[in-house]
């Protein structure tokens, strides 16, 4: 096949009702496979059922270990598995999550850039933070096609902003013209090869299971003063990465975003314990003035009542740090800005 054969497409919030859009106005001679990665729970079914009443004619598939590749067809990922592709075929991969999901868009994207080069389109539709502009980095790189759904159009615009950001997309267009730009690029000729670099294909391995520790990690990564969230382990700064990212040594990695986030919701967590120590420590010491004041003891009552108000204090002090702790990050950044991150 020389045409544009590997269409990849990566969402998350709000990406159902485009993906509808899209896969329905595809034709049924479509001269390309179709991979589709959604954030979906580890126990949940599936969309399978959702998907495929809106693919017209198209076969879809849930993607099974081994699976052949025919163009006209859809194959969707399963829970708990990146899915993965290789020359013909598909692999379902175990390896470590990526911005803390699994199946994550990235890895597809990556698999198929490195599979497929120049013959792939990548879409990326609504969702949060920024899973998927490492991967449509990736196919740029091999010489593939980057689509982004216009973030005006998203029910969720982070992702496609982001994307937009780190990437210099083809197009960027509403969902109700995706379906047909894909139709249209799918009987175009694909461009020429191009070198497939190593870090990519070091990557889609991590991604399938294959083994890492520091001696691999260092071969893209450099070691950052940072601890990953799901293990406690050190992180390494990915190596000129698009956007900013972190994987540890048991091969956790997350973007920039995606670990703010993380260290938000950690550092949330840490207040309130810290909050709710202090809020007792003044009880405690409250019914402990009373007991002196019962007990004739004058002096020891006045310096537990001191000590209840100091405490008290210092709770209102932590209570005001929680309700700011709990404002977007980044929304002061973002005041005036004409296109903000989200």
């Amino acid at each position: 096949m020389n045409n544009r054969d590997i269409i990849v497409i990566g969402g998350s919030s709000g990406a159902t009702a485009p993906l509808k859009r899209i896969l329905g106005a595809l034709p049924p001679d479509l001269p390309a496979a179709v991979f589709v990665v959604l954030h979906i729970p580890a126990r949940s079914i599936g969309i399978l059922s959702t998907v495929a009443s809106a693919a017209g004619l198209l076969p879809v598939h849930q993607a099974v270990d081994g699976m052949r590749i025919d163009p006209g067809n859809i194959y969707l990922a399963v829970p708990d598995h990146h899915l993965i592709l290789t020359e013909g075929h598909i692999r379902l991969g175990r390896g470590p999550r990526e911005n803390m999901a699994r199946p994550a868009i990235d890895p597809l994207f990556r698999s198929a850039a490195a599979a497929y080069g120049p013959r792939v389109i990548g879409v990326v539709l609504s969702g949060f933070l920024n899973d998927g502009a490492s991967g449509l980095e990736a196919i740029k790189r091999c010489g593939g096609v980057a689509i982004v759904q216009d973030p005006n159009d998203a029910t969720v615009d982070e992702m496609p902003r982001s994307a937009l950001k780190s990437v210099e997309a083809d197009l960027s267009v509403p969902s109700a013209r995706i379906g047909d730009v894909l139709s249209d690029l799918a009987r175009e000729a694909a461009g020429p090869g191009v070198p497939v670099p190593p870090d990519i294909r070091l990557e889609v391995d991590i991604a399938a299971g294959e083994r890492i520790d520091s001696e691999v990690l260092r071969k893209l990564a450099a070691p950052a003063a940072l601890t990953c969230p799901s293990c406690g382990g050190v992180l390494s700064a990915v190596t000129d990465s698009k956007p900013l990212r972190f994987r540890c040594q048991v091969g956790h990695t997350m973007t920039a975003e995606v670990l703010a986030k993380e260290q938000e919701s950690a550092v949330d967590e840490a207040l309130r314990v810290a909050l709710r120590v202090i809020e007792e420590r003044a009880e405690l010491v409250t019914r402990m003035a009373e007991d002196g004041l019962r007990s004739g003891r004058k002096a020891v009552a006045e310096m537990y009542r001191d000590r209840a108000v100091e405490y008290r204090q210092y709770a209102d002090t932590l209570r005001r740090a929680v309700l700011q702790s709990m404002e977007p990050l980044g929304t002061k950044v973002d005041e005036g800005e004409q296109n903000p991150d989200g």
